[in-house]
């Protein structure tokens, strides 16, 4: 059976007023902003209400190491959360707001797929209400009050190459990675080095993610560092008093979202911090708000459980206070094939047509990511079940050896997902096992603590989770590490920045390597959403568009509808 385009699924899908999806998870209108009749933010006056109920069941879904294309994240956070419903769990899903950088590059959007999207789905895809501008706009303004300080007699004492403060822009741009600003003459700033990252690696972004009210947001922005004083004493948004206006730009987008899946489960999209480069997860007050409202909360992190969920488990609950009740650990036949080293995924081109046919050689030696990834969830004393996302081209026996091997590595359940191809229906399998895994005793623990030296809870990352044999640091990452820990920010969590594509620093190795050094090449300090972030190998923070950009194919016709958005 051909399965239409997720356009179409998701256009003729019959949504209910988002006032009804509401009122079924037990909000009232006053806590509801509507942005139209199927989307709205949440008024932060309901956390108050809520705080006496009972908190449901925490469930984070992560994955294997993903080929470029995604194994379905995504679309197994939303399907699952429908699942959940089939069965008789009242759930909701949280998920992040994509970022318009993949929508126009080379992943497309990410409001899942086929039968397991949330929708409007053109919405979220592109502004939906506005939170990322007003992430952009914050950020800038920041930038700007720092160049004007610079400009208007530096009565801070900035040292102007100390500055860390970048710009934002919310697309693909790898022309402004590296650029000089203040050209022109005296009235047009300082010159300087300086460049441009994306929107979703903004520390402001991060911010949003991470807090946990207004008041909080406010203290959070004020504690941001942009440069170092000639003495070197650290500037912050607060010392250029710019930290309010920031909040103010901010005082909506702290609201969550909601919106619906295709089958009108709550689905709660907030913030959209990267995975390889931030945090990876979406907003603590969201999940604050569903597990409250829900029997069932399902949250993603962002790519492989070396990224996301690692970072989920020890910055995220770390600050929520929140504990999850179980993991999945979303793979793919496809995805282990290529962990074998013996195919090439490329997204924008034609897969290799062996990776249709059944190998089961392929499978099992690419199965060591898996196994690496479930071992990576397991650390932190939470159950783990495995979902393999069914292909029209995989077999039976393929799917049996991961189940297998997924058993084996200590996952409590395996199951097959076929959550694209038939919604809800496609997940029954798979929502059983993760209540059955939910009930289990969890022995949640972090990887580290927050009072050992940087060095070695980078080592402890390094070496537990990516399976690195040691970390050797550059002369400006030692240099930084000494400084922060001089200014007392040595007791912060650490959010590694490296590629989403291997579990080590460089994205040509695959499957489960080991006996390599993971070069540490910058360490910088995100003071205000409270982690210090490495930067591994050559990991950027401003990605590039592809040769053939998504972008090329979207458009809008006479009526108003929008096409080539996938």
């Amino acid at each position: 059976m051909k399965i239409p385009s997720d356009p179409e699924i998701a256009q003729k899908a019959k949504a209910r007023p988002i006032i009804e999806i509401a009122k079924g998870l037990g909000i009232s209108h006053e806590h509801l902003e509507l942005y139209g009749n199927y989307k709205a933010k949440i008024s932060l006056d309901i956390l108050n209400e809520i705080d006496s109920k009972k908190d449901g069941k925490y469930i984070d879904v992560t994955a294997v190491t993903p080929t470029p294309l995604g194994e379905g994240k995504t679309m197994t956070t939303i399907g699952l959360g429908m699942a959940l419903n089939r069965i008789g769990k009242k759930a909701a899903a949280s998920i992040r707001q994509p970022s318009l950088g993949p929508v126009f590059g080379i992943k497309g959007g990410a409001t899942g797929g086929g039968y397991s999207q949330v929708i409007p789905r053109e919405d979220i895809n592109l502004h939906l209400t506005g939170d990322a501008h007003a992430v952009a706009a914050a950020h800038n303004l920041c930038a700007a009050f720092l160049d004007n300080s610079l400009l208007k007699k530096n009565k801070l004492n900035i040292d102007p190459m100390s500055v860390t403060w970048r710009r934002v822009v919310g697309v693909n741009d790898r022309a402004l990675r590296n650029i000089e600003i203040g050209l022109g003459g005296k009235e047009d700033g300082i010159p300087r080095e300086s460049g441009f990252d994306i929107t979703e690696a903004s520390e402001v972004m991060a911010i949003l993610a991470l807090t946990t009210g207004l008041s909080d947001l406010r203290k959070r922005l004020g504690k941001i560092i942009v440069a170092m004083t000639k003495a070197g004493r650290p500037v912050t948004a607060e010392d250029l008093r710019v930290a309010g206006a920031m909040a103010v730009l901010l005082k909506d987008a702290v609201k969550p979202n909601l919106a619906q899946t295709l089958e009108n489960t709550p689905c709660f999209i907030h913030c959209g911090p990267f995975a390889n480069i931030a945090h990876g997860n979406s907003s603590i007050i969201a999940d604050k708000i569903a597990i409250k409202l829900s029997d069932y909360v399902v949250t993603e992190s962002g790519f492989g459980a070396d990224c996301g969920a690692e970072k989920f488990m020890d910055i995220k609950c770390r600050v929520s206070g929140l504990r999850p009740n179980a993991v999945v650990v979303v793979c793919s036949v496809r995805a282990l094939k290529m962990h074998s080293g013996r195919f090439n995924v490329v997204a924008g081109k034609p897969l290799d047509r062996a990776l249709t046919r059944e190998n089961l050689d392929a499978v099992s030696l690419g199965s060591s990511n898996l196994e690496k990834q479930i071992e990576n969830v397991r650390v932190f004393g939470v159950p783990v079940v495995v979902a393999v996302n069914r292909f029209s081209t995989d077999t039976d026996k393929e799917i049996e050896l991961i189940r297998k091997k997924a058993l084996a590595a200590g996952a409590e359940d395996a199951v097959e997902s076929e959550l694209w191809a038939k919604g809800s229906k496609g997940g029954i399998k798979l929502a059983k096992a993760v209540v059955r895994a939910a009930e289990k005793q969890s022995d949640f623990k972090f990887l580290y603590p927050l009072g050992i030296p940087i060095k070695n809870k980078i080592r402890k990352i390094a070496l537990d989770i990516y399976g690195a044999a040691g970390v050797s640091y550059s002369p400006v990452a030692e240099k930084k590490i000494r400084v922060y820990e001089k200014m007392g920010l040595g007791k912060l969590p650490v959010c590694m920045a490296k590629t989403h594509l291997s579990l080590s620093h460089d994205p040509a190795l695959k499957g489960r390597p080991s006996g390599y050094c993971l070069p540490i090449r910058d360490v910088r300090a995100s003071a205000g959403a409270g982690f210090l972030y490495p930067l591994c190998g050559q990991m950027r923070t401003m990605p590039g568009l592809p040769s053939e950009p998504a972008g090329e194919k979207v458009d809008i016709d006479k009526s108003g509808k929008i096409t080539g958005l996938f």
